[in-house]
């Protein structure tokens, strides 16, 4: 650090501030410290400057899949809010659900430095009722039912879920067909449950209940929407179907078209995500919007707000519950009235 300090003409104070990227540095004395660095090859030591400062500038992330654009996206958000906030991120994958999975993983991120967790809990533990995190350690909890009992950031799937049916509803169809996603999914149960109840809603409750037609499973994927949507096209009184997610929509798409159910004159569709190539199907598709980067943001937040607030308790109902981030509907050309509607 010296010697930088002697080519760039700085002190050895200047030099850190602009190596930690601390505010305060005129951005011509920034060019010229990191230009010394350049030309000598210097590095700063992350190991010793994570001694000095008691922390190692890194966040883990758990997550039980890859596979799933839900997950996906939130990881990305995830890790361009911590970058934002000048931190790494360590991504440990974890093969099966359960909570031996979740301590193992949270042992290993330990032995890999890291200043906080954030957990990706999409789906229910296979040996266990409800999950059991590591008591000492800071962790939020993204997309989980552990509200009481952590620190949790969501997506409004009930909410989204409810302006989806209730927009169908509202075009005049007399029901609303759901295309699920897995049963082990947190978020598909909650889209489930609210469309189930949209309709007990719709129809006054008890007997004046709307009629649920069956519900249909997918696993996230295209391919199992198209599989549904083969199943659906098939039922000569479906003419609105809310999918669990745009993938599966997108299956669906192809099955009514190849069975000769138009979208949306015979049948309408909306989705959930909105992901980039929604407004591309054909037709574009309806869909609940889920802003991922806030799903992020606020994960990122939480967990750094608890590392300086070193743990501690905040006032009681601040520090546990959940967090939802809310949905917007998305029209595209997928909806319209049912037939025969005047």
């Amino acid at each position: 650090m010296g010697d930088v300090a002697r080519l760039a003409g700085v002190s050895a104070q200047t030099v850190s501030r602009v190596s930690n990227g601390f505010a305060g540095v005129t951005e011509d004395t920034r060019r010229q410290v990191l230009a010394a660095m350049r030309e000598l090859g210097y590095r700063p030591n992350s190991a010793a400057r994570a001694l000095r400062r008691g922390e190692f500038r890194t966040l883990g992330v758990i997550t039980f899949s890859l596979s799933t654009l839900g997950n996906i996206r939130t990881l990305d958000a995830i890790a361009t809010s911590a970058a934002r906030e000048g931190y790494a991120v360590t991504l440990l994958p974890v093969a099966v659900p359960t909570q031996d999975e979740v301590n193992g993983a949270f042992s290993r991120l330990g032995e890999l430095a890291v200043d906080a967790v954030i957990v990706i809990m999409e789906v229910h533990l296979l040996d266990a009722a409800t999950v059991s995190l590591p008591p000492g350690v800071q962790v939020v909890v993204a997309d989980s039912d552990a509200g009481d009992r952590y620190t949790v950031v969501d997506t409004d799937q009930t909410g989204g879920a409810r302006d989806a049916v209730r927009h169908l509803l509202e075009l005049g169809h007399r029901t609303v067909w759901h295309l699920a996603g897995p049963e082990d999914s947190f978020a598909a149960q909650r889209r489930a449950n609210a469309w189930r109840a949209t309709l007990d809603e719709a129809g006054g409750g008890g007997s004046g209940s709307l009629e649920a037609p069956p519900l249909v499973r997918g696993d996230w994927s295209a391919e199992s929407g198209y599989r549904a949507g083969l199943l659906i096209a098939e039922q000569p009184d479906c003419t609105a179907v809310f999918v669990a997610n745009d993938q599966m929509a997108l299956g669906l798409l192809r099955a009514l078209n190849e069975r000769g159910r138009r979208v949306p004159e015979d049948v309408s569709v909306v989705g959930f995500d909105d992901i980039p190539e929604a407004a591309s199907f054909l037709p574009p598709l309806t869909t609940v919007h889920q802003d991922f980067a806030e799903v992020g943001r606020l994960c990122v937040e939480g967990v750094l707000s608890k590392m300086r607030e070193g743990g501690e308790e905040r006032e009681a109902g601040q520090e546990h519950g959940t967090t939802l981030v809310p949905t917007r509907l998305v029209l595209r050309r997928s909806t319209a009235p049912p037939p025969g509607a005047v």
